[in-house]
Parts: C-alpha cells; sequence; structure tokens
C-alpha cells in the first residue's frame, strides 16, 4: 500500500449490508438497514478501525449507498475506503471499470477511492489495463486484485508496471479452513513485492465463530447455512481448540480466528453487524498466537477435511 497510508490492523466489511442479490439478505439471511448500521460505523471509527470494505455488487450499490450515507456524517480524511469492480455486472457501466468506480464514489459520497479493486479475473488482459487511467488521474489511490491465483496476480502486476503503476494489495480468501493463498506462494510473493494481503472469510461466514455447532446450525434460507450446515460436526474439534486457545488469551472463539490471522501478517477483513463484532476485533487484534498454537489450530484445521472454497472461487494453486 502507499507508504502515505497508515492501515489499521484489520478492515471491516460491509459485505453483508444492505438487501438484494449478492447481498445481507440472499448470502447471510439478514435485513439490515442505515439505522441498523449506523451505531456500528460510530463503534469502529471510535476504536480506529477506520478501513471499510465493500463492493458495487455488495447488494448492487445498497452496501455503497449505506456506507456513503455515515461518510457523509464524518470527516472524509478519516475514513479509507476499499471498494470493488465486478467483471460480471461491467455491462451496466458501458464494460467501463472507470464509469463502475465513479458509480461507486457517487454513492459512497466521496471524490476519490483509497483502494480500488478488480473483484475477480475475468479477463486479466481486458480489465487490469482500465486501473491505469484511474490512478494517473488520481480517482484511485492504490489498487487490488481479487481471487487471482499467483499467475493471474504477476500478469495484472506486470502488465500496471508497464505504465508505472503497481498492484498495491491482494484480497484472498484465507481462513484457517483455506490457506491455499499461503500453499500456492502468494503470501510470500506479496511479502517481496511490498503488497498487502488482505484476508476475507477469515471466520468462514460464521462458522469459526463459535456460534454456530450441529446444536445451533445456521437458520436455513441463507447462503451460509446450505455451505456450513452439514459441516459444523466436522469443525467441532477446531472450534473446541479455538476456544482452549482463546481462554489462555482471554478471547473467544471468533477473536481466536482473527488473531490468527494477523498473527499470520495479513489484514483480515471482518464483517461487522453489530457492535460487540466491532469490539471483537479490535481486542483480537491486539493479541499474537505463538507458533505453536497457530500450528495446533492448522492441524485440526487440515484434519477437519472440510473444502470451503464457494462457487465463485477457485483454489489457489
Amino acid at each position: 500500500m502507499d507508504k502515505n497510508i497508515k492501515l489499521p490492523k484489520i478492515a471491516m466489511g460491509a459485505w453483508s449490508w444492505g438487501a438484494g442479490t449478492a447481498g445481507g439478505d440472499q448470502v447471510f439471511g439478514n435485513h439490515l438497514e442505515a439505522k441498523d448500521l449506523q451505531p456500528i460505523f460510530s463503534a469502529a471509527m471510535e476504536q480506529g478501525l477506520n478501513l471499510w470494505d465493500t463492493a458495487t455488487v455488495y447488494g448492487m450499490g445498497a452496501s455503497e449507498d449505506i456506507l456513503g450515507s455515515f461518510i457523509r456524517q464524518t470527516d472524509r480524511d478519516r475514513v479509507l475506503v476499499s471498494t470493488k469492480f465486478t467483471p460480471q455486472i461491467a455491462g451496466m457501466y458501458e464494460d467501463s471499470v472507470e464509469k463502475m468506480a465513479l458509480a461507486s464514489c457517487q454513492r459512497l459520497g466521496i471524490d476519490t477511492i483509497d483502494l480500488y479493486w478488480i473483484h475477480n479475473p475475468a479477463d486479466v488482459e481486458r480489465w487490469t489495463p482500465q486501473l491505469i487511467p484511474l490512478l494517473k488521474k488520481g480517482k484511485v489511490k492504490a489498487v487490488g486484485v481479487s481471487n487471482h491465483n499467483l499467475a493471474e496476480l504477476k500478469r495484472a502486476n506486470e502488465i500496471l508496471r508497464e505504465q508505472g503503476c503497481k498492484i498495491s494489495a491482494v484480497q484472498n480468501h484465507y481462513s484457517l479452513l483455506n490457506r491455499s493463498s499461503e500453499a500456492s506462494g502468494i503470501l510470500d510473493y506479496c511479502r517481496q513485492q511490498g503488497m498487502t494481503f488482505f484476508a476475507y472469510m477469515v471466520l468462514e461466514q460464521g462458522a469459526l465463530s463459535g456460534k454456530y455447532d450441529t446444536k445451533h446450525p445456521f437458520p436455513e434460507g441463507s447462503d451460509r447455512a446450505r455451505t456450513y450446515n452439514p459441516v459444523l460436526a466436522q469443525l467441532e474439534a477446531l472450534t473446541h481448540a479455538m476456544a482452549e486457545t482463546g481462554a489462555r488469551h482471554g478471547l473467544s472463539v471468533a477473536q481466536v480466528g482473527t488473531a490468527w490471522a494477523v498473527s499470520k501478517g495479513v489484514l483480515p477483513i471482518i464483517g461487522v453487524t453489530k457492535v460487540r463484532h466491532v469490539e471483537d476485533a479490535a481486542k483480537a487484534a491486539e493479541v499474537t498466537l505463538s507458533a505453536d498454537e497457530i500450528a495446533h489450530l492448522e492441524e485440526l484445521a487440515d484434519k477437519a477435511g472440510v473444502n470451503t472454497i464457494r462457487e465463485w472461487e477457485k483454489k489457489m494453486e
């Protein structure tokens, strides 16, 4: 990331904010509006957790609209905004990265995006070059790529470097249950290139939060219920060990999942729908797990044998 941009240890995720396609109600089974979320935004800002991650596709603009309503009520310089270009809906914006970015700016009530992402590698050669004018015009301060494997990441970086630009960040699914970005060398490449690695779904949409188990499954009717309810029994040894680890540090199971990511040197994105989620994240950010604790949790995660790669993703190889 830009050396002038000071990032907190954790980003606040707004994927489940609002309603609609690919948003709160369809994916998470939530129905959250601005009045529900204002206290969460305020609590995060008070904790210094000022990096907010959203996307045009989250609720088809609903997440950006809600976040924008909060940004308009605060000092813009205090807020770091991360949002995304999603190739699959580019036709709505005349197949233009710039037009989608400008529409995001309008919804968010900002002139400049701090970090703008290509959401997935639908066509690296086609979409990556369109980031360059945004960088050179100053409409975005830094750019990243999400859900790209190592070859796609390197190619995107090459395209930008030819024009004096660079990839500043990578955002992939990374959790105790999905460490393919580590095994494939992406984390090492990010360290070598000075890229910040953002980890989404660190808590597997709640499956690693300690809230859900075979006796307390996800409520039916959402994507996460369909994905995780069938494997909750396989996760019990891992979540039990996370609880034991948490007891040593004064952390909850969810906080251990977050602390694991921070301890691995990545920047986790934590979805926040309650004030306590913010408070949990702030506390977890201050704890570093030992190498032995990390190894034990990762061993149990591997033994669980659960594949959490979702329908929009691929294994990073």
